[in-house]
Order: C-alpha cells, then structure tokens, then sequence
C-alpha cells in the first residue's frame, strides 16, 4: 500500500464521508430505520459505544429537523469539530440529493414501471423491518441502561407506555409528547436529587 493511499485511508474526514454517504444510500425509510445500522458502523470504528448512541438518538430527536441529518452533526462534530460536522452532513444529503433529482426528472417514464414498483414494495417492507428492529434494540438498551432503581425503571417504563399510548391510540402529536418527555425528565431528575441531598 503506498503512503499516499494509506493517507487517505486514515484520513478521518474521509471515513466520516463514505461512512455517511453509505448510510445516506441505503437507508429507507429515514432515520430511525439508519438506528441500527449506525450503531453497528460507529460501534465497530470505535467512534461511539452503544451508551454514547443512545445519548446522540436522545439529543438529536429533540432538536428541529431530520434526525439522520441531526445524528450525522452530532457524530461528525464529536469526531472533528465543525469540519467533521460538515463533511458528515455532506455525505448524509448526497445521495438523496441526486437520487431525488434523478427521480424528478425521470418519474413520469418510470412510474408505471412494474419492476420499479415491486422494488418500491420491496423496500416499504424491509424498512420497516429495519425500524422494527432499532425499536426493540433501543427499548432493551434503554430500559438496561436505567437498571439499579426500581425508582428509575418504573419511572421509565410508565413514561414509556404513556408515550405509546398518546402516539398510538389518542392520536398527540409526537412533538408534544417529546416536550413532555424532556420536561418529565427534568422534573424527576431535579427530585432525585433533592431526595439525595435531604432537601
């Protein structure tokens, strides 16, 4: 291997690039079906540990805007600062730019295309596997994570099954319940440490 080529390997605004730009790719279905496999690929670089993942789902659902773009931020700037937070976010947009331009300029040919939409169909339900699937993941490494107090785990399980229950069935806007979450959060935490200190 020559030097130069061994440079760009290990270059790291390279590796944030083709890391996200692969995600950008093959991810269907937005960003929480890109959850699992985000976990793997940054996991397996060592550039976060499964603890750490969970604290970038958690920042980035509740700020504004796409959460494969937020999370793609939030990793390239904990790698690299700003120019890591840039060139991750470039490789995460890239290929929905041009796939979408592709297809804006190509639909009406393809739209009644039988193999286009059987792949369409194919994907649908794979994605939702791929969702699916981080779900169960997220909720057992969640639910680990605050083992050690029955306080904590009934805490989280009970806003776990008030947040499934508004988004399924009473049909709240996910963003309030988000809101509600964090301010619940707070609340409990400012509480456990009152208890603490014996104020």
């Amino acid at each position: 291997m020559s030097d130069t080529h061994k440079k760009l390997k290990d270059n790291i605004y390279i590796q944030l690039f083709i890391e996200f730009f692969t995600l950008g790719l093959f991810t269907f279905g937005g960003g929480y079906a890109m959850i699992g496999l985000l976990e793997d690929r940054m996991t397996r670089r060592g550039w976060l540990n499964s603890e750490e993942i969970l604290d970038c789902i958690a920042v980035t659902q509740t700020l504004p805007g796409v959460i494969a773009v937020n999370m793609s931020l939030y990793v390239g700037y904990r790698m690299k600062g700003i120019k890591g937070a840039l060139v991750s976010v470039f490789g995460m947009v890239l290929p929905s730019f041009v796939i979408i331009i592709l297809i804006a300029m190509f639909m009406e040919n393809f739209g009644e295309n039988p193999y286009l939409r059987g792949a369409l169909k194919g994907i649908r339900i794979a994605t939702l596997g791929l969702i699916v699937s981080a779900a169960i993941k997220l909720a057992a490494k969640t639910f680990n994570k605050v083992k050690g107090s029955k306080a904590d785990s009934a805490f989280s399980i009970v806003l776990f099954g008030a947040s499934f229950l508004l988004i399924s069935f009473l049909g709240v806007d996910a963003v309030w319940v988000i809101l509600g979450g964090m301010i619940l959060g707070i609340g409990y935490s400012l509480l456990k440490g009152r208890r603490k200190t014996g104020c």
